[in-house]
C-alpha cells in the first residue's frame, strides 16, 4: 500500500448555525491547516498516489481567502469541512482539519481505511 499526505494552510471565514447561543454564530476567520491523507494500492499510470498538485486545487485554491458559509452546502464546521475534503478527492481516506492550535477535527472514511495505518 503507498500512502501520502498534502498539509495546506487554507485562510478562510465561516459563521456557524448552532443549537445554541455562541460567538461563533458571528462572522469570523482563522488560518486552517488541513492534512489530505491518500493511498493507493497500485501507482497510477504517472507513478502517483495522487498528484499534489491536483489535491491543492481541488481544496486550497477552491476554499482560500473564501467564505466557507458561501462555498460549501452545508454548516461549515471543522468537521463537516473534513468529511466534505474526503468525498472531494477520490484516494482520500482520512482528512485532518485544524481550525486553530488546539482544536482540529479528523474524519476517516472507515471503509477505505487501513486498521494497520500508522495514522490512524
Amino acid at each position: 500500500m503507498y500512502y501520502v499526505s498534502k498539509t495546506m494552510e487554507i485562510a478562510g471565514s465561516h459563521s456557524l448555525n448552532l443549537s445554541y447561543e455562541s460567538k461563533c454564530s458571528r462572522l469570523h476567520g482563522h488560518n486552517w491547516t488541513v492534512t489530505v491523507h491518500c493511498k493507493a494500492r497500485e501507482l497510477n499510470a504517472d507513478g502517483m498516489v495522487a498528484d499534489f498538485s491536483q489535491i491543492k486545487a481541488a481544496i486550497h485554491d477552491y476554499l482560500d481567502h473564501g467564505n466557507f458559509n458561501e462555498l460549501l452546502p452545508f454548516n461549515p464546521t471543522a468537521e463537516n469541512i473534513a468529511r466534505w475534503i474526503v468525498d472531494r478527492i477520490p484516494s482520500c481516506y482520512r482528512a485532518d482539519v485544524r481550525e486553530s492550535d488546539g482544536n482540529t477535527a479528523v474524519y476517516v472514511d472507515e471503509a477505505l481505511a487501513d486498521p494497520f495505518d500508522p495514522q490512524r
